[in-house]
């Protein structure tokens, strides 16, 4: 890990910090965050505003805002990718703590991957440097999102 990747250690804390590149946007549960690849342009992330090692541990009225966050990050997805359909994913398997992986899926996608959760994609696609996040590459579709989440937090809450 390189040191301007420091952040990766303790993703919450860095993103509290500000010092997490990949935040789009604070949210009321936690903060939306665009996916370290973007072979599936879109992918996010919800991260909870502090560490919990699944979604039970929150109350019912945490683990409504969190579902509707995940939720609102998926229409603004929708509005600024036009994907066929979103995939809501908690595992918590890899990194042990609460956390929502959030993927557009589209018809581009090869026709055998379709019917198939994104996480039976080869682990070449997973770390191809050429789908790894980057402002260059990824900086205006990340400023999308942003606009499209806030503006939906502003009609949802």
């Amino acid at each position: 890990m390189t040191i301007n990747e420091e952040w990766k250690k303790d993703r919450i804390e860095s993103a509290h910090r500000g010092e997490n590149p990949m935040i789009i946007t604070k949210m009321r549960s936690g903060f939306a965050a665009i996916g370290d690849t973007q072979f599936l342009p879109g992918y996010c992330v919800l991260l909870p505003l502090k560490m919990y090692d699944s979604l039970e541990e929150l109350d019912f009225k945490q683990r409504s805002d969190y579902l509707l966050d995940m939720s609102l990050i998926g229409e603004a997805i929708i509005k600024v990718c036009e994907p066929r359909r979103i995939n809501y994913s908690i595992y918590g398997n890899t990194d042990a703590y609460l956390h929502a992986h959030v993927f557009p899926r589209y018809n581009w996608e090869p026709e055998e991957r379709i019917p198939y959760p994104v996480w039976q994609y080869s682990s070449e696609k997973w770390r191809n440097p050429e789908d790894k996040y980057s402002h260059e590459t990824h900086g205006e579709l990340k400023k999308k999102l942003n606009k499209e989440i806030d503006e939906l937090m502003k009609k949802a809450y």
